[in-house]
């Protein structure tokens, strides 16, 4: 999309996701908020931005949401530098600057934390990094954090716990924090799928930073990155949606349509395990 003299790139980008994707992005991002009830009347949201196409988008659509907001809510847009080199420091502020997102932006020490350790380091960085973004939102009076979830990340991590977890279960629209009172974790991409957040970034020629930890880089510098589980998972679906292109919608619709009298055990919510004997 070429932009006009007369209008901002961040004006082109609104525009774009008013008009061009508003169906596949917007729509959805407003189906998954009602259906999820994501906000409440005077929430306060901390939208965390880590300068991916996810993030980025996921800051875009909040504020398209508040021109129209049918009731009070306020934003806050939280960028966590973990230990970003230099470049990627900088690109995410570029960006945040190109799209008209006034990014509050504080330091942690994450990425050296976890420089070194060789079990599970990406989830280890993951809770980590959530942990100092409910602090510092929390301290900013939010009572929510929004990430940029999407579709995608959902039946990957379902087919996943499956696969490499032997177990069944879900990445949740919203989860309330156990470690912090009050705080509640919303995911309001959950219903917009990857490639029309490829098509919304190319479309707008937008250039946003991939995963940009040492561990990751270093994987990629040996061309070791598609030993990943999660691309691994992502290539799978891929591969089997070519023949049919339900695949991905059934592996979603998997976890809505839970029969618990089929299910030989299961864990309830205060993880008592029940098997089919007792009912048999």
């Amino acid at each position: 999309m070429k932009k006009t003299n007369t209008t901002t790139v961040a004006q082109q980008v609104e525009l774009s996701i008013q008009k061009r994707f508003h169906k596949e992005l917007f729509s959805k991002f407003c189906k998954a908020l009602n259906e999820y009830e994501l906000i409440k009347p005077h929430d306060k949201i901390a939208v965390c931005i880590s300068g991916g196409k996810d993030s980025m988008l996921l800051a875009k659509l909040f504020q398209e949401l508040k021109k129209h907001n049918k009731f009070d809510f306020d934003l806050v847009f939280l960028c966590m530098d973990p230990g970003y080199n230099k470049a990627n420091r900088k690109k995410i502020e570029q960006n945040a600057k190109l799209l008209n997102i006034p990014l509050t932006i504080f330091n942690s020490d994450i990425f050296s934390n976890v420089e070194n350790i060789t079990k599970s380091p990406c989830y280890i960085c993951a809770r980590m990094r959530r942990g100092y973004l409910y602090s510092n939102a929390k301290e900013l009076g939010c009572n929510k954090i929004a990430l940029g979830h999407h579709y995608d990340d959902v039946i990957e991590t379902i087919l996943m716990g499956m696969l490499f977890g032997a177990q069944i279960q879900t990445m949740m629209p919203k989860v309330k924090s156990k470690n912090f009172a009050g705080m509640e974790l919303i995911r309001p991409m959950y219903l917009i799928q990857e490639k029309d957040i490829i098509h919304w970034r190319d479309y707008n020629n937008l250039n946003f930073i991939r995963c940009a930890c040492r561990f990751t880089e270093m994987q990629e510098n040996e061309q070791d990155i598609d030993t990943s589980k999660r691309l691994q998972v992502k290539n799978l679906i891929a591969s089997l949606a070519k023949n049919d292109p339900q695949i991905p919608q059934n592996i979603f619709k998997s976890v809505e349509n839970v029969n618990l009298s089929t299910i030989i055990e299961y864990k309830d919510k205060l993880g008592k395990t029940h098997n089919f004997k007792e009912n048999y």
